[in-house]
């Protein structure tokens, strides 16, 4: 039995290592293809020394293009791979372009599909996202939801009406958040493995903030709402800031404002985060993988965003959608002494995601 793993992203990376340990648990040979997508020479080792990734065994080198350059360009080499290797499923994870170039190769090449994180909306087609989220679930044959919303989002879209038009077996599995599996295992010595600057960061009280989107770098008036906000609760309580560098280069061409309060320092990796979160008095972010990972960490989130996909946090008040209103931002900041997450529901499954995904594999190999 043999996998075909797409992956591009740093998260992807977090993610596939220990479903990575899982497939190897249950026997179930695993090639990766890192596309490029996003590439930091700098954190290679971390990811797949560190982190216990088999490395790549191909890198396409694809990235620092336009979405339907680099797409088309990752649909064309990832089926020279398919043709070549003929695996038996391909799997693929979240949202990026490299997920959606990964399941149209497959479709194309009529090799059994993978999606993990199946079923996610934020309902808003303006972000890539989103479309690759809906065009990766419409050609998947095994979608794994992490929540019982991704499982309503699916039906609410047809997704069982379309099944049983299909002549093949589809079938969609709730099975949890693997993220909560690399929490887990990382929290254990993430600290330990973190760097000097972290380590000195973390002696005093902050919060920590991401800021990246393109929905608020393309508008100035909401990145400057965002930073107005930012600069004012940056006089009560430090902010730590590791800018991305699309934010960093916009934030110098529009001569944004930031205020001494506000540490920017430069991106992390996975070990450096995680320690961040657990020392941190709150998060400030328009990330979608940070969101889970304070609630994983049992801090209040303020979501700079208009939606997310993971209501369940909003629904139980571990998390804020503030958007780019500053009014909103400053009042959930002086909320978030109510935001208790010490007894946090268990919204993502009970763990051993990976160890799930592997059996599921290996029953739908056998024809169980």
């Amino acid at each position: 039995m043999k996998v075909l793993t797409i992956i591009g992203a740093r998260p992807q990376f977090v993610k596939a290592s220990v479903v990575s340990m899982a497939l190897k648990k249950h026997g179930i040979e695993e090639i990766i293809i890192h596309t490029g997508q996003h590439y930091d020479e700098k954190m290679s080792d971390i990811f797949f020394t560190e982190m216990n990734i088999p490395k790549p065994a191909y890198n396409l080198q694809i990235g620092n293009l336009s979405h339907g350059a680099m797409t088309g360009r990752m649909i064309e080499k990832i089926e020279a791979l398919i043709n070549d290797l003929k695996p038996d499923y391909l799997m693929v994870y979240g949202d990026t372009n490299s997920t959606m170039a990964g399941a149209i190769a497959a479709s194309k090449a009529k090799v059994k599909m993978v999606h993990i994180e199946a079923g996610l909306r934020s309902f808003n087609m303006n972000m890539p996202e989103e479309i690759n989220r809906i065009v990766t679930d419409r050609l998947s044959d095994i979608l794994f939801c992490p929540t019982t919303t991704a499982i309503n989002n699916l039906k609410l879209e047809g997704f069982d009406h379309f099944v049983t038009k299909q002549k093949k077996k589809i079938r969609v599995e709730l099975i949890g958040d693997v993220m909560k599996d690399a929490a887990e295992y990382f929290s254990g010595f993430a600290e330990e493995k973190s760097t000097g600057p972290v380590r000195e960061i973390v002696k005093r009280p902050f919060a920590l903030c991401t800021l990246h989107r393109a929905e608020n770098l393309n508008d100035i008036n909401r990145l400057q709402n965002i930073f107005d906000a930012l600069n004012e609760i940056s006089t009560q309580l430090k902010i730590v800031l590791p800018m991305h560098p699309g934010t960093k280069k916009t934030v110098e061409q529009l001569n944004i404002d930031i205020a001494s309060g506000i540490e920017v320092i430069e991106p992390v990796g996975f070990f450096d985060m995680l320690t961040l979160l657990k020392h941190t008095t709150c998060v400030f972010t328009d990330s979608g993988g940070l969101q889970k990972e304070a609630y994983f960490s049992k801090k209040p989130c303020i979501t700079l965003r208009d939606e997310t996909e993971w209501i369940e946090l909003v629904e139980n008040g571990y998390n804020k959608l503030a958007g780019a209103d500053k009014k909103l931002i400053l009042e959930s900041f002086n909320s978030i002494g109510t935001m208790d997450l010490t007894n946090a529901k268990p919204l993502y499954g009970e763990g051993n995601v990976s160890d799930k995904i592997a059996e599921i594999l290996r029953e739908d190999y056998e024809g169980k």
